[in-house]
C-alpha cells in the first residue's frame, strides 16, 4: 500500500547520496520501460492503411477506432493516476504492462469495425495506467527545481518509443501482416513491466531515506494548499477548481491535437497524398518522432535553468515553433520528401518540447501528482479522440482536405497560446 506517514524532511542539498543515487534509478527505469511502451498504444495508426486495404474499410472507420483508443486512455488517465496514490506506483504500472499486452494480442483476431474497436478501446484504458502512475512515481524523487528536466526525459524516452514503433511496426507489418504487427511485438511491455516492478520504489521513506522539502514557491503552495484534499474525490474537486490548472489542461489538449494528430495522419497523408509504401512511409515519418526525441528534454532543461522552473514562456516559444511547422506541411507537396523530413524533424522538436506535464505536476505538488498528471493528461486525450474523428471527416469532407488537417492543427497551436497566457507559472 502507498499510505501517507510521517518521514523525514530535509533540504534538497542536505539529502544523502543514496536519495541522489535512487532518484536516477527511479527515472532512468521508468524511462526504460517507457521506451518501448508505444508498441502497444500507436501501433494501430501505423498499420491503418494495411487494415484499410485487407477489411475494406475507409479511414473514417479507421479514425474511429483510433478515437476510441484515445477515450479508453482518457478515461483511464482520470482514475489510475489517483489509484496509485492509494495502491502504489509500481503496482499500478506493472497491472498496465501486463493487460496492455493481453489487449493488444486481442485485438490481433478482430475482423470488423466493432471486434477492432472495442479490444482497442479496452488497451488504450489499461496503458492509461502507465502514464499518470509514472509522473506520479518520478515527482516524489524530483522536486520543482529538477522536475522540468525529469519529466523532459521522460518526454525524450517517448520520442524514443515513437522511433521504436515507427521502426518496428511498419516493417513487421509489410513482411507478416499487419496482425503481426499488433499481436507479438507488444509483449515486449508486459516483461519489462515485471522487470520495472521489482527494481523501483515508490517512495523513499520505502528505503528509510528522508523526503525533500519543496523550496519552490509555486509547488510548495500547491502542496499546502491541496494538504487536505488527499482523500477520496476531494483531489478531484480541489485541482479542478484551480483557474491555472484548469487552463493547463486544455493546453494539453491543443497540444494533443497536433502530437497525436501528426502520429495518426501523417503516415497515412504520406501514403496516401504521396504515393509511398509501408516501408518508404515508415522511413520518411520515422523523421517526427526523431525531432521528438530531443524536444521534451531541451524544453525541460530550459525551463529549470534559464527560466528559473517556469514553464509557460518554454509552452508559448513551443506553441508558435509548431504552428510554422504544421503551416509548413500544409503548404509543402506530399512528395518532396526532403523537405517533408525537415519539416516533420522540427513539428516533432517544436511541438514536444512543451513542458505543459510539468507545469501541470508543478500546480498540484508531490503528493496529488498522480492524480494531477492523469487528470491534465485525459484532456490530452479527450482532445486526441476528437482529432481522430475530426480529422478523419475532415480530409475526406472539403476539396484539399488534408491541407485543412494541418491548417486546423496551427491553428490550434494559437489559441493554446492565449490560454498559456493566463497561467504564468
Amino acid at each position: 500500500m502507498n499510505e501517507r506517514r510521517s518521514v523525514a524532511q530535509v533540504e534538497y542539498h542536505d539529502l544523502p547520496p543514496e536519495f541522489h543515487q535512487w532518484k536516477w534509478r527511479i527515472l532512468i527505469a521508468f524511462c526504460v520501460f517507457y521506451a518501448f511502451n508505444y508498441l502497444g498504444r500507436f501501433n494501430f495508426s501505423l498499420v491503418q492503411y494495411a487494415v484499410i486495404q485487407d477489411l475494406g474499410i475507409t479511414r473514417v472507420d479507421t479514425g474511429w477506432i483510433n478515437s476510441w483508443m484515445f477515450w479508453g486512455f482518457a478515461f483511464g488517465d482520470l482514475v489510475f493516476g489517483r489509484i496509485a496514490e492509494k495502491i502504489g506506483y509500481k503496482n499500478t504500472i506493472l497491472f498496465a504492462a501486463i493487460t496492455t499486452s493481453l489487449f493488444n494480442f486481442i485485438a490481433s483476431f478482430g475482423y470488423s469495425i466493432t471486434t477492432l474497436a472495442i479490444p482497442w478501446a479496452v488497451v488504450g484504458f489499461v496503458n492509461a495506467a502507465t502514464w499518470g502512475p509514472g509522473l506520479g512515481l518520478v515527482a516524489q524523487w524530483w522536486p520543482r527545481r529538477e522536475r522540468g528536466q525529469a519529466i523532459g526525459l521522460v518526454g525524450t524516452a517517448a520520442g524514443i518509443a515513437l522511433l521504436i514503433v515507427w521502426a518496428v511496426v511498419p516493417w513487421t507489418a509489410a513482411q507478416y501482416g499487419w496482425r503481426t504487427a499488433i499481436r507479438y511485438p507488444p509483449l515486449i511491455i508486459a516483461a519489462l513491466g515485471i522487470i520495472f516492478y521489482f527494481i523501483v520504489k515508490d517512495k523513499p521513506s520505502e528505503l528509510d531515506l528522508p523526503e525533500y522539502i519543496e523550496s519552490d514557491d509555486v509547488s510548495r503552495e500547491a502542496e499546502t494548499a491541496g494538504s487536505e484534499s488527499e482523500h477520496g474525490l476531494k483531489a478531484y474537486f480541489h485541482l479542478m477548481t484551480n483557474l491555472r490548472f484548469f487552463l493547463a489542461c486544455h493546453v494539453k489538449g491543443l497540444d494533443n491535437v497536433v502530437r497525436y494528430g501528426v502520429v495518426s495522419w501523417a503516415p497515412l497523408y504520406y501514403a496516401q497524398a504521396g504515393g509511398f509504401n509501408l516501408k518508404e512511409m515508415g522511413l520518411l515519418t520515422f523523421a517526427y518522432p526523431l525531432g521528438y526525441l530531443f524536444g521534451p528534454i531541451f524544453g525541460g532543461i530550459i525551463s529549470d535553468r534559464f527560466f528559473k522552473s517556469n514553464r509557460s514562456i518554454v509552452i508559448i516559444l513551443a506553441a508558435f515553433l509548431s504552428a510554422a511547422a504544421m503551416m509548413g506541411i500544409a503548404y509543402a507537396p506530399a512528395n518532396n520528401i526532403p523537405l517533408a523530413i525537415i519539416l516533420l524533424i522540427v513539428g516533432g522538436f517544436c511541438v514536444n518540447m512543451s513542458t505543459v506535464q510539468a507545469l501541470g505536476v508543478d500546480l498540484a505538488g508531490r503528493r496529488l501528482a498522480g492524480t494531477a498528471a492523469g487528470v491534465l493528461d485525459a484532456h490530452g486525450y479527450i482532445y486526441g479522440a476528437l482529432q481522430a474523428i475530426f480529422f478523419g471527416w475532415l480530409s475526406l469532407a472539403i476539396s484539399n482536405g488534408w491541407f485543412w488537417v494541418f491548417t486546423a492543427m496551427a491553428a490550434s497551436r494559437l489559441i493554446a497560446i492565449l490560454l498559456v497566457w493566463r497561467v504564468r507559472a
